[in-house]
């Protein structure tokens, strides 16, 4: 279904993860895809895989619900679950959806879901407005904020495992975000950017040498694997004197 929203369970207390799982089920436009113990089974999930919607205890070990929330892709958006009411105020600062406090009813549960199925619906009708003008930017979720990364401002990105960095021209720092290589790939113009290695993404305007299999831009050296070189020579083909 197309307005079925796809959602991610978080919680290190087995009690907790089962309920909330009997909870998303039997709520119509949830789409359960990942009950994850912790953190860091989050992380690995949504390198490969999207989703909507996270239910985040916040109180966990090793990495709280609130860190994880910081480098969650720009789209996923958070409902908290927790028995703790003093990380109310902490939560919103994350933009989050809404705040459960446990123990929570299925009541309590659905309004919550329902607050997120209105604001995805509202998501949806703002996009289908605006989709006839493409965009020159994306948001991502960096750290505390959503940083707007212009087109013609990447020089390249780079695949860290389950994160990336979006180096720009702006700063000498790239953006660090939770997303994989083939999700932004898939959201940059087309015939601006190329893939040329399994771990980097490159602004073809941006690149200041070649040198044998070699992308020079900014002093990085990048190299070009075997599977991208005929379209990255075409490329070259096509662009040289």
């Amino acid at each position: 279904m197309n307005n079925e929203i796809k959602c991610l369970i978080v919680d290190d207390e087995p009690m907790a993860l089962s309920l909330i799982e009997r909870y998303v089920l039997k709520t119509p436009f949830l789409s359960l895809k990942k009950k994850c113990a912790n953190a860091f089974e989050a992380i690995d999930f949504l390198s490969e895989h999207e989703a909507d919607l996270v239910f985040l205890d916040i109180q966990m070990p090793e990495l709280s619900g609130l860190q994880l929330s910081k480098v969650l892709p720009g789209h996923t958006r958070v409902i908290f679950t927790t028995a703790f009411d003093r990380y109310a105020v902490e939560s919103y600062r994350v933009d989050a959806l809404d705040y459960l406090l446990k123990p929570f009813s299925y009541e309590e549960f659905l309004q919550a879901a329902t607050k997120a199925q209105k604001w995805f619906a509202q998501q949806r009708e703002d996009t289908n407005q605006t989709k006839d003008t493409p965009n020159d930017y994306f948001f991502i979720k960096s750290e505390y904020k959503q940083v707007k990364v212009k087109f013609d401002e990447i020089l390249y990105i780079e695949s860290m495992k389950e994160y990336l960095k979006i180096w720009v021209t702006a700063q000498s720092k790239p953006y660090l975000t939770l997303m994989a290589l083939k999700k932004v790939e898939e959201e940059l113009p087309p015939g601006r950017f190329m893939r040329i290695h399994r771990s980097y993404i490159i602004a073809l305007n941006k690149i200041d040498e070649v040198e044998r299999n070699q992308v020079i831009i900014n002093d990085k050296r990048i190299a070009v694997s075997e599977p991208y070189r005929q379209a990255f020579h075409q490329f070259l083909d096509s662009n040289s004197l």
